[in-house]
């Protein structure tokens, strides 16, 4: 049990994929300009992570690797990354239209987001079991949406800042990006 606590801290915090990894760029620069939207993306993304991950490892496990077909992987993860994605959006447009016009065309880039590809073939590459895999698949967006949470609320307060024009808007969000990643990488001791 605590080779699985150790697992999921080191995933969601210590390395984190944004901060660490820098996958999911796209979201994490595009939908962290107000808090509503980051949890959504943050929710949406838990969702299609974690579903797709149990999905794709699943078929690599019981078709792929038994019919000899590993180098289909990639294909295959994509296709079924794909399909989740439009399934939450479906759900999203239907259940809360103010989210879905907020998340934009973000939305349906989770699809090609790098995060969700690369932990379905981290679960694989790292020859996890299905307890460690179902943790990892939690943790990274556990701590994707939790970064995208703290930078949406400095970037909120950063728009009412007095910020010089050349720094306004994405330059100031990349310095403080990186200042979060040195924050986080402190805590690389803990595990």
């Amino acid at each position: 049990m605590s080779e699985l606590f150790t697992l999921f801290l080191g995933a969601a915090i210590i390395n984190n994929i944004i901060l660490t990894r820098f996958l999911g760029m796209c979201p994490f620069l595009g939908v962290s300009k107000k808090v509503d939207s980051a949890l959504g993306m943050g929710a949406a993304v838990t969702f299609v992570i974690f579903v797709s991950s149990i999905v794709t490892y699943t078929l690599y496990y019981q078709v792929l690797e038994p019919a000899g077909l590993e180098y289909m992987d990639l294909i295959t993860f994509i296709l079924v990354i794909a399909a989740f994605v439009q399934l939450v959006e479906m759900i999203i447009k239907k259940f809360s239209p103010a989210l879905y016009k907020a998340l934009g065309i973000y939305l349906p880039l989770i699809t090609t987001n790098c995060a969700v590809l690369g932990v379905a073939l981290d679960n694989i590459s790292n020859g996890y079991d299905f307890a460690e895999m179902c943790t990892y698949s939690l943790a990274v967006p556990i701590g994707f949406a939790l970064v995208l949470f703290i930078f949406s609320t400095i970037r909120e307060r950063l728009d009412t800042a007095n910020t010089q024009p050349s720094f306004k808007g994405n330059p100031i969000a990349l310095i403080v990006a990186g200042l979060m990643a040195l924050a986080f990488s402190g805590l690389a001791g803990l595990v």
